[in-house]
């Protein structure tokens, strides 16, 4: 991934609704690059990305993106912890549901390289003997739990249960640009059953209405933001059009078919599909992702990318995602993502066999095409062209 999450609250009216404005930071690759750690850590990690979306039996169920997707694109979201606050750089992520952040019990040299959490600092620290693991496509963390307020922009959230790292091993997180994870996921994926912040804010009625919506933007003046309890129609044109949640874990639902100039190139007989933010790509079976590549011409460079000529881009189709019966074209400005010199395909590989099938990850590529919003009360998305 490339392009993270900054968001930060500002209240609007009179109603419970914020907006968190979301601000680019320097990508993954470029800081590897810049210590001379990429061949490295492509070295080191290549295990299989689709973890994240493994079972929570088989793995802790909470997870930030793979290595390829933090080299592509991120967004980062600031919020605060205890009293007096203490900030961090977190990325609001929809494909898990868990909050943590480093703290000063941690010794991992990641934890030296960013903001830690010094519960001793904060007089609205509560303590508590349970634990939390996780385990990620690239890396993992383990931790304890406590409870403390969290601010998000405007809103402060009381008696929000946290991970408070121990161990960030390796150097996924080494040199990341974000300090932790807000996971805005179901509650059902949260591992150690930690109550998501925003089912947090839901129950303490700190928001009006039980959803939030997401705008990405590509353009640092526009601002990319995250709303909480409220919709804002100055961010999309047309109207919004619901899809009907198939799994309440991430934000599942069914996609119908995926097509290139009328011909179907993958999902002929519909396939399942998720949204998160937390990843930069969009991604999909890796047989499906190549039979794309080979359509657009990409062709796989030594690190792994699909990397194309800069000057076919106004000549390239769109790529159309059909989702409960209407279609979400993806143009070539859209999924080509330009990195200096380089153009590279914002598709990407990768087998995630699921109960109920093999799994499509509509990440950030998407997302900036389309304002989406997170309706946990009717259990459905609502997706509309972002402005």
């Amino acid at each position: 991934m490339k392009w993270l999450l900054l968001l930060g609250l500002l209240a609007l009216s009179e109603c419970v609704i914020h907006k968190v404005p979301l601000v680019k930071k320097k990508s993954l690759r470029k800081n590897l690059i810049e210590k001379g750690l990429l061949q490295d850590y492509l070295k080191t990690h290549s295990p299989n990305p689709a973890s994240k979306y493994f079972p929570k039996d088989a793995f802790a169920a909470e997870s930030t993106e793979t290595m390829e997707n933090y080299m592509d694109a991120e967004y980062f979201g600031t919020i605060s912890i205890g009293t007096p606050p203490q900030e961090f750089t977190v990325i609001f992520d929809t494909g898990s549901s868990n909050l943590w952040v480093p703290s000063t019990y941690c010794s991992s040299l990641a934890c030296f390289l960013h903001k830690r959490f010094n519960p001793k600092d904060s007089s609205t620290y509560q303590a508590t003997s349970e634990t939390l693991s996780i385990t990620y496509g690239t890396g993992s963390m383990t931790g304890i739990l406590g409870y403390d307020t969290v601010k998000v922009g405007s809103i402060e959230d009381t008696n929000q249960i946290f991970g408070l790292s121990k161990t960030e091993p390796g150097i996924t997180f080494m040199f990341a640009p974000f300090d932790g994870i807000l996971g805005l996921g179901y509650p059902s994926i949260a591992a150690s059953g930690a109550t998501p912040v925003f089912d947090n804010m839901w129950n303490e009625g700190l928001v009006s209405q039980d959803l939030f919506s997401v705008y990405l933007s590509s353009d640092d003046e526009k601002g990319s933001l995250v709303m909480f309890g409220g919709i804002d129609s100055s961010y999309y044109t047309g109207s919004l059009n619901w899809v009907p949640v198939t799994q309440e874990g991430y934000w599942q639902f069914t996609l119908d078919s995926v097509t290139i100039n009328g011909e179907t190139i993958a999902c002929a007989d519909s396939c399942q599909a998720i949204i998160d933010t937390g990843t930069s790509l969009l991604a999909g079976p890796t047989s499906a992702i190549s039979s794309i590549q080979s359509y657009i011409g990409a062709s796989e460079n030594l690190l792994g990318e699909g990397t194309i000529s800069c000057s076919a881009i106004d000549s390239l189709p769109d790529v159309v995602f059909t989702i409960n019966g209407i279609q979400y074209p993806l143009p070539a400005s859209a999924y080509i993502l330009k990195e200096d010199d380089d153009c590279i395909s914002g598709f990407e590989g990768m087998n995630l066999d699921t109960s109920s099938g093999e799994l499509w990850i509509l990440g950030d590529v998407f997302i900036r095409q389309y304002f989406t919003v997170f309706d946990r009360a009717n259990n459905q998305l609502g997706l509309a062209a972002a402005v």
